[in-house]
């Protein structure tokens, strides 16, 4: 039983206005179901607030996708949840931990790192090749975010 509020975070579908981290890190994880409302009159004292009954059931076995990868990209694009991905991606900061990342990875894995190369066209190359660039994260489910870890991860992106 949680308040109202966070239980219908928990069970949120994309394009819901309370879409956010949690409900797509929750769904990653668990199949989330709400299952009743009680009223705050059930309650003696009433509390101040609404309630809810979610059961939440853990996933066996659980996506095997790097979870700090995940959440790298999940917190990139909750930031500002109505933004594009590609408005999103533009911000200084992002470019900048992309770009020492990317960096760190060539440096890991042997690979010549371009004297010119160039983050942000990088960025904005693989967002409008996979039609990534004008979506939104409120409205992305959680197939299309895990598509977009892949194609990021693919092309030697990587937000942990």
């Amino acid at each position: 039983m949680f308040q109202r509020e966070f239980a219908q975070r928990l069970v949120a579908q994309p394009g819901d206005k309370l879409y956010c981290r949690l409900s797509i890190n929750t769904q990653l994880l668990a199949r989330v179901e709400h299952l009743m409302k009680i009223g705050k009159n059930n309650f003696r004292p009433p509390p101040k607030v609404e309630s809810s009954v979610v059961r939440i059931e853990p996933k066996n076995p659980p996506p095997a996708i790097n979870y700090k990868e995940w959440d790298g990209l999940v917190r990139i694009a909750f930031v500002r949840k109505n933004k594009t991905l590609g408005a999103g991606f533009k911000t200084t900061s992002v470019l900048e931990l992309l770009d020492k990342n990317y960096r760190t990875h060539c440096s890991i894995s042997n690979t010549p790192c371009p004297v010119d190369f160039d983050i942000k066209k990088k960025v904005e190359d693989i967002l409008e090749k996979h039609d990534f660039d004008k979506k939104r994260a409120r409205s992305m489910d959680l197939d299309e975010f895990l598509g977009l870890l892949h194609v990021m991860n693919a092309e030697g992106i990587h937000f942990a």
